[in-house]
């Protein structure tokens, strides 16, 4: 008599329904998909650049790949390849000369393609190291940072182009339903005019109660009981001298009126401070070139030879990826 095989039972997998999928890609404020990063090297760093190069991969979260791997034989065409499916957006590429370390950022698929020249750096972990009490919650990288340019507004059509980029490398917010407790980073770029140099910085931001001691504050965050043995009374433990206020002397233009309370301690209608506290990692760049392409192309500026688009017209061929 024949023998009938059972036939193996294969799992079941649901696939993701399209509008989820849709939900997940698309920015709800601006109706675009959401921009997403690659931050890889080009060529092989040493080891500081390659600590340089997973401070910029948390610096993009979530939006990113934090643990990408590439190897030797990887080209550029092979990171494309792969950015398409993934909905890739932006290239943060590495890499080094015998005369300095380079940075360029470009627009995927088509560019253009901005390359800066980074005269000094400093890791996440140097940053860290010098605090004497250094933050970084749970959930701080939850979210994405939000994107502050200052010194660029002076007119030159370069600076504008890098504006924009920096700007879609971030999902854009809507100031009148972002959720505060989204706001926990904050990515600064300072251009100062006579340097030509851009200061790069990320810092982690949290509010502070003004007019409430670190002793009082601490209490409602922990929900310890306080050691109260050296004390006479409980007034003792608000009122004792050296544990006054922090915010006592808090500048008047650093203090925000909430919409709606944050955590335990800054309530709505009430003042609390905004506190910025550097978490790394910290970049003084230069922009060298840009090119229309993907690390090819024309180039529309060049700092070593200024001979380029020359007209408005030329230039706002280029601004099509805002």
């Amino acid at each position: 008599m024949a023998r009938f095989r059972n036939k193996r039972k294969v799992a079941f997998v649901r696939p993701m329904a399209k509008k989820q999928q849709q939900q997940q890609s698309v920015d709800h404020v601006t109706g675009d998909k959401i921009p997403r990063s690659f931050v890889f090297a080009r060529v092989k760093l040493p080891g500081p650049l390659k600590q340089l190069q997973t401070d910029l991969r948390k610096l993009t979260l979530p939006y990113t790949a934090l643990k990408l791997k590439e190897k030797k034989r990887n080209n550029l065409k092979d990171f494309l390849n792969v950015a398409g499916p993934m909905g890739v957006t932006h290239f943060l590429m590495l890499s080094k000369t015998e005369t300095a370390p380079y940075l360029r950022v470009a627009r995927t698929p088509q560019g253009p393609t901005l390359t800066f020249k980074i005269h000094e750096y400093s890791l996440a972990v140097d940053v860290v190291r010098s605090q004497l009490r250094p933050r970084c919650p749970k959930d701080l990288f939850k979210n994405s940072p939000l994107i502050v340019l200052s010194g660029f507004g002076t007119g030159e059509q370069h600076l504008k182009l890098t504006t924009i980029m920096f700007q879609n490398i971030f999902p854009a917010i809507d100031i009148n339903t972002v959720k505060l407790s989204s706001c926990q980073r904050i990515v600064l770029l300072n251009y100062d005019k006579e340097k030509k140099l851009i200061d790069f910085r990320h810092y982690s931001v949290r509010l502070q109660p003004v007019g409430v001691s670190r002793r009082i504050r601490k209490f409602v965050q922990n929900h310890q009981v306080p050691d109260l043995r050296s004390l006479q009374d409980v007034s003792d433990f608000v009122t004792k001298a050296g544990y006054g206020s922090e915010s006592e002397a808090d500048d008047e233009a650093a203090t925000v009126s909430l919409p709606s309370d944050l955590g335990r301690v800054n309530r709505a209608s009430t003042k609390s401070a905004v506190k910025l506290q550097e978490i790394g990692p910290r970049m003084t760049l230069q922009l060298i070139k840009i090119e229309e392409g993907l690390c090819s192309g024309g180039v529309i500026f060049n700092e070593y030879g200024m001979a380029i688009l020359q007209n408005q017209a030329e230039y706002d061929l280029f601004f099509y990826f805002h």
